[in-house]
């Protein structure tokens, strides 16, 4: 009895024993299963080079490099991959490229993302860095009355009001010359040459006689019909001047010889006479002209005669002078065109009263005219993107930040401070345009609008 009771005893351990070891056994199995991680889902292998190709099962690139396998976890635990537009010029150069690539110094092209795609239609956004290697200049827009200038070309002429031919009026001989000379400076007055004439030798003889014969008749008294009164009348028209006919009234002497004097001042410009010549009435003697104003003879484009007006006020330079500017005003605007240049004369007058002025001289006259008679917004001539079909300007958002703008040239002012500025519309005061590197901005502005609107698509 004890003997099978020890045994019973025995195998009733043994069997609690086994159960408790199957149940350890499985525990242990549940907890090593729970504890090894699950197997990784493999969603494709990418370019260990990151270019954009990839591959669904293992291969190697053209280096011998395995591709990187990409797991489902690491792509729900990574944000979104952000799709990459085109590749632009790390310099700002107009260039991209669909695939990334280096530049002729080694740079890597900077990726252009769509979620970067600027939310203003064209707006480029640029760093500091690249701001001061492109050269970015922005100017603020400003209100201003634009005025154009005229430029005409032409050469100094005689006042043809200033301008004298000296003739006798009876035939005569040179009795003495006293003006010998080509441009000799006369005043008014001086005796150009003594004039011998028998026919005024006559006529003085006639009136001393008759006033002898009449000492108390006034000289306007005597008959014209009588011998005294036709010798003062022929004295007269001979342009004898009164203080010899008084003389010979007074009882002075006959003379052989009157001189012909200079009516106004000047300078001689032609002479065609000599000592000792004979002469008859009515040949040109001298040319005298006044300098002391000279009139200035320019050409006006047909396009530019609207805005020229009598009475402006007009700056001229000549080459002989490079340094100076002389000031004149527009006198008159001749009736007719010359056909062949399309170009209508102008005379503009000056003065010249110091004779530095010549004729002959080549001028350039200058005409400021106001373009419009109201201020308007203008920008500087260099800001403006004008391809024929496109005018643009680039406005400074600030931060780095530039977007295109389309305007419209009402008007085109003179050059100021070395730069023509224009009237346009489209703009508001105060904006900043660019001024320089605006034609690589707006290239890559219009990049970028380009493969916006294809990734649209």
């Amino acid at each position: 009895m004890k003997i099978s009771s020890v045994l019973l005893l025995l195998a009733g351990v043994l069997a609690g024993g086994a159960a408790s070891y199957g149940w350890f056994a499985h525990q242990a199995a549940s907890t090593a299963a729970e504890s090894q991680p699950a197997e990784r889902k493999i969603l494709y292998y990418r370019n260990p080079m990151g270019q954009p190709d990839t591959s669904l099962v293992p291969k190697k690139d053209s280096m011998g490099m395995d591709y990187i396998p990409v797991y489902a976890d690491e792509v729900n635990a990574q944000p979104k991959e952000r799709k990459v537009l085109y590749y632009r010029n790390p310099m700002g150069q107009p260039d991209t490229s669909p695939v990334p690539k280096k530049d002729s110094m080694g740079m890597d092209y900077i990726p252009v993302y769509a979620d970067d795609a600027p939310a203003e239609k064209g707006l480029v956004s640029i760093d500091a860095s690249r701001r001061q290697n492109l050269g970015v200049v922005s100017v603020a827009v400003t209100s201003a009355q634009l005025s154009r200038q005229i430029r005409a070309v032409g050469m100094f002429a005689v006042d043809e009001r200033r301008q004298y031919t000296i003739t006798s009026k009876l035939d005569g001989w040179v009795d003495k010359l006293y003006v010998n000379a080509t441009g000799q400076m006369v005043k008014a007055g001086q005796p150009l040459f003594e004039l011998y004439s028998p026919e005024l030798i006559v006529a003085q003889q006639e009136y001393r006689i008759a006033r002898q014969t009449q000492p108390n008749a006034a000289a306007d008294k005597l008959s014209p019909a009588g011998l005294g009164g036709a010798a003062l009348t022929r004295l007269r028209y001979w342009d004898i001047p009164e203080g010899a006919i008084r003389r010979l009234a007074s009882g002075g002497d006959v003379k052989r010889t009157l001189p012909l004097t200079v009516p106004t001042n000047g300078i001689v410009l032609t002479k065609n006479i000599t000592q000792g010549m004979k002469f008859s009435a009515g040949d040109a003697l001298y040319q005298i002209a006044d300098l002391s104003q000279l009139w200035l003879l320019v050409e006006v484009f047909e396009q530019d005669l609207a805005a020229v007006k009598v009475g402006q006020e007009v700056q001229v330079k000549v080459n002989a002078y490079p340094a100076e500017t002389f000031t004149g005003k527009l006198a008159f605007i001749y009736p007719t065109m010359n056909a062949e240049t399309r170009t209508v004369q102008v005379r503009i007058e000056l003065d010249n009263q110091q004779g530095r002025l010549k004729p002959g001289m080549y001028a350039e006259a200058q005409l400021q005219v106001p373009v419009s008679t109201t201020s308007q917004l203008v920008v500087p001539e260099s800001a403006l993107i004008d391809s024929g079909h496109r005018q643009v300007v680039l406005i400074d958002k600030g931060n780095g930040k530039y977007v295109p703008r389309t305007v419209q040239v009402l008007a085109r002012g003179a050059v100021e401070r070395g730069e023509r500025q224009i009237a346009v519309s489209g703009v508001s005061a105060g904006e900043k345009v660019v001024t320089q590197a605006n034609f690589l901005i707006d290239s890559e502005s219009n990049l970028q609008a380009a493969f916006s609107s294809m990734g649209g698509e």
